[in-house]
């Protein structure tokens, strides 16, 4: 049953590959006609040394025998020529249709929610990105199109066979089905075991991946040999997979190639006897003969060869498939594109959650208005960073409704409502790029020009000019050639160049020096004023100066106020915290 489901699988997923080939039908066209010419130029060959031999060798005539040769050349020129074009288009058509699923996959990952991410591999989805797509690649260039030709040829080859000795066939497709019978369990066992090589390759890909990117906290914590150990046990499951390839491998080809010579023996054993009874066979069918029998056989053996890259490719569509068919994306049937908003934030009875029956929110709701500040508090898991995400939609609420200026968010696009939220989070991201791509991102609209004044308006366009290259300092991957003060203001002038209406800090100065905690105090001084701004408080300061702090706990708001309402409730949650988290922080 589960076979039967397998197959039907395959051929569906293999006609939708095909769909791809569309836009190039034309090439796909010339490709199966190059096939089809191949196959009549392989089989004409040996017709042409047939002639040649029984009327010119075996009668001692010279007499024409030049014409075959030349024939035989221009013959074989052809095959070449049309070998050529056969290689270099399948392969071209297997790029240009991976190239299409590639850019389809990476557009479908640009829209995924985050909640995917947080249950996915990066490596195993750089796997999918780079190496299954140049496996499917190899299906169009080394796979159908190379098995429809052998499979061609095959005919083509077995029809002259029977036209020239119906005898002589019937003693070659004797030892075929053993071949035959011997392909079948071989492309059996061989799709097993390159699933098994796909599923090691992911797993080593995301063990290094997420080794390399964590390479210092492995260090710090000394953890080399513990690493070097795993990832020994990694890549001997990864080589004992691959073996386990070679060595059907190993098997079948001296099988195909005794078939072959087993073939090639009992015909020259049979048209011999023949011809001493004189039963029709001639030196002529002999040499034909010789000459098909591997025209046959290597045939069969090329498809087992090549069925075992339509097998990885197949393999690896069904990754890739698998995540174009996820339904992963944030609704966006939103009908409003906002150019600007005055900033009234609603958050009406949020209840969310991150995995199904954990709630995070429960039942959450406050007011901020346009222009104030409002900063969050609480202890680690409160919720507070849920707030930032919900409010972009980076994840869909369980229950409740978020407003800005009194509009639901769900009716508001996607791409003018992220346009209008500026944010800086805890931990920065920067991309091995100059520091003015990392700020502008590369938007078009942003000047250099204006990024130099938004840099000296809140005071970091020196420090700036201090690295090598100024604004065209290259910061390598992740940001890794600067401090995490440094990435941080990145982070503030990225926000400030993209004059949101709607500004979101997490902020992070607890690994910074006093002097980049002072830029980044009056970065954020300046990004805040007159415009609506919700900030994950770290730092007393941002918290006196708050219009209004919401305090959370468990996934609740307990409390709300000014800083100085908060201080005088007795007991209060707020009070507590500051006496015990930011009143050190004053006295410092």
């Amino acid at each position: 049953m589960s076979n039967k489901k397998e197959s039907k699988f395959d051929v569906n997923l293999f006609s939708r590959l095909l769909k791809y080939i569309k836009p190039y039908t034309t090439v796909f066209i010339g490709v199966l006609v190059s096939v089809l010419i191949i196959a009549v130029l392989a089989a004409l060959t040996p017709h042409i040394l047939q002639i040649a031999v029984d009327e010119n060798l075996a009668k001692n005539e010279l007499e024409g025998f030049s014409f075959y040769i030349i024939l035989m050349i221009i013959l074989l020129i052809l095959e070449f020529v049309f070998q050529l074009i056969f290689i270099y288009y399948s392969s071209w058509l297997g790029q240009n249709v991976v190239k299409d699923v590639r850019v389809k996959l990476f557009n479908h990952l640009l829209n995924f929610k985050m909640k995917y991410y947080d249950n996915s591999s990066v490596g195993v989805l750089i796997t999918r990105s780079v190496t299954d797509m140049e496996r499917i690649a190899d299906i169009f260039g080394q796979g159908l199109f190379t098995i429809f030709r052998e499979l061609l040829t095959m005919i083509v080859v077995s029809g002259f066979m029977f036209y020239k000795s119906w005898k002589l066939s019937l003693i070659v497709f004797t030892v075929l089905p053993l071949l035959m019978y011997a392909t079948r369990i071989f492309q059996k066992y061989m799709k097993k075991a390159f699933e098994e090589v796909r599923n090691e390759v992911s797993n080593l890909n995301s063990f290094v991946q997420e080794r390399l990117t964590g390479m210092k906290i492995l260090q710090l914590f000394v953890r080399e040999d513990i690493e070097s150990k795993k990832f020994r046990d990694i890549n001997e499951r990864h080589k004992k997979a691959w073996l386990k390839t070679i060595w059907y491998n190993s098997i079948f080809f001296p099988i195909a190639e005794l078939s072959s010579s087993l073939a090639i023996g009992l015909v020259v054993w049979y048209a011999g006897l023949a011809m001493v009874i004189s039963e029709g066979a001639t030196q002529g069918i002999i040499f034909a003969f010789i000459m098909y029998i591997p025209k046959l056989f290597r045939p069969l053996n090329r498809i087992a060869d090549n069925f075992n890259t339509l097998q990885m490719g197949m393999v690896a569509a069904t990754r890739v498939f698998n995540i174009l068919d996820t339904n992963s994306q944030i609704d966006d049937k939103g009908t409003k594109s906002i150019t600007h908003f005055k900033g009234d934030i609603v958050f009406k009875d949020i209840y969310f959650s991150y995995v199904e029956d954990e709630t995070v929110l429960k039942g959450v709701s406050f007011q901020v208005e346009a222009g104030q500040t409002v900063a969050i508090v609480g202890a680690t898991g409160a919720g507070k960073s849920t707030i930032i995400n919900l409010l972009s939609r980076f994840y869909e609420i369980d229950k409740g409704v978020i407003t800005v200026d009194g509009i639901d968010i769900k009716d508001v696009t996607l791409l003018s409502l992220r346009n209008q939220i500026a944010v800086v989070l805890q931990d920065v991201f920067l991309f091995a790029d100059t520091i003015l791509s990392n700020i502008t991102l590369n938007k078009p609209n942003i000047t250099e020009a204006e990024v130099h004044q938004a840099a000296k308006d809140i005071g970091i366009h020196d420090f700036i000019m201090s690295l090598p290259d100024g604004y065209h300092y290259n910061v390598k991957e992740r940001g890794a050639m600067l401090s995490s003060g440094q990435r941080q203001l990145i982070s503030f002038l990225r926000a400030y160049v993209a004059n949101p209406s709607i500004l979101v800090l997490d902020e992070a100065t607890s690994s910074v020096d006093s002097y980049s905690e002072q830029l980044i105090q009056n970065a954020t001084d300046k990004i805040t004023t007159g415009r609506t701004s919700i900030v994950i408080a770290h730092r007393l300061a941002t918290i006196k100066k708050a219009d209004k702090i919401i305090v959370m706990d468990a996934g609740e708001i307990v409390e709300q106020g000014t800083h100085n309402e908060l201080l005088k409730k007795e007991n209060g949650y707020y009070k507590n915290l500051y006496e015990v988290q930011f009143l050190k922080e004053e006295v410092i």
